[in-house]
């Protein structure tokens, strides 16, 4: 299983990746992890946030249900949610497919003073070791 480094990742195996760009607000991409999706197994559904929604680090944002079980998903920090992936919608299987990529669920706009909204998040090599860790 990968654990790309170029982005922040929660215990609860969230994702977080700042976008590029600028304006007011960063904006974090957020998803589930590939060892997520894995212990899931196959993914049917998935439900997300309205566009709009204000969210908070830890409080659940949505579900991931797959043939195992249903699974929260948390925001891994605060703000608004600018986008969902509506793809999901009718293909929720891409999270296995393409958790990194293509199965991004959100993207929220985190107002602030242009710090990485994600630093206090851990890094790919602490998310791998809890991950070893069990």
């Amino acid at each position: 299983m990968s654990t790309p480094d170029d982005r922040r990742y929660t215990e609860q195996h969230e994702w977080a990746q700042l976008q590029p760009g600028g304006g007011e607000g960063a904006v974090v991409r957020v998803g589930i992890t590939d060892h997520a999706q894995d212990a899931l197994g196959d993914i049917v559904f998935v439900q997300l946030p309205e566009v709009g929604t204000e969210v908070s680090p830890g409080n659940p944002i949505g579900e991931v249900e797959s043939t195992k079980s249903v699974s929260d998903v948390y925001a891994p920090v605060a703000g608004v949610v600018a986008a969902v992936n509506e793809a999901l919608t009718d293909a929720p299987e891409t999270i296995n497919g393409d958790p990194y990529g293509a199965g991004w669920l959100v993207e929220i706009t985190v107002p602030g003073d242009g710090a990485d909204p994600t630093q206090d998040l851990l890094d790919a090599a602490a998310y791998q070791a809890l991950v070893d860790a069990g």
